[in-house]
């Protein structure tokens, strides 16, 4: 049986579907990567504080703008799991809101150094 903290370890990414979505054009593919490295921290920080601070509003723009991202970059699993706290947020359920929050810092755990990985291997 596969725990969830077993979830860092498995690719994050659906890197054939991230490189269809740019048109294997690997310039761009390292924009993104780039764009969302530099947004994507900011973001989970104003997530984990709207969390904390049970600020329904802040949670469903955060957990909105990090589906949008995550999407973006075909990491499928932890956009789900965005979703499931941005829908969480805007019916005003407070109760799991933490549960899922720690399930998706468990998906994206390890996430940049993938990314970077990806981006190396696009360079020319």
């Amino acid at each position: 049986m596969t725990q969830q903290g077993d979830r860092s370890s498995q690719v994050k990414v659906n890197l054939d579907e991230l490189l269809a979505r740019v048109e294997n054009d690997h310039e761009l593919l390292c924009e993104l990567i780039d764009i969302f490295k530099e947004d994507f921290p900011r973001l989970m920080q104003l997530l984990q504080q709207s969390v904390s601070r049970k600020d329904m509003r802040s949670v469903e723009a955060a957990s909105h703008a990090l589906k949008g991202m995550l999407s973006g970059l075909s990491v499928t699993q932890a956009a789900a799991t965005a979703s499931r706290l941005e829908e969480m947020a805007r019916e005003g359920k407070t109760s799991g809101l933490i549960d899922v929050l720690r399930l998706l810092e468990n998906e994206v755990a390890g996430l940049l150094p993938e990314l970077d990985g990806y981006a190396e291997k696009a360079k020319p």
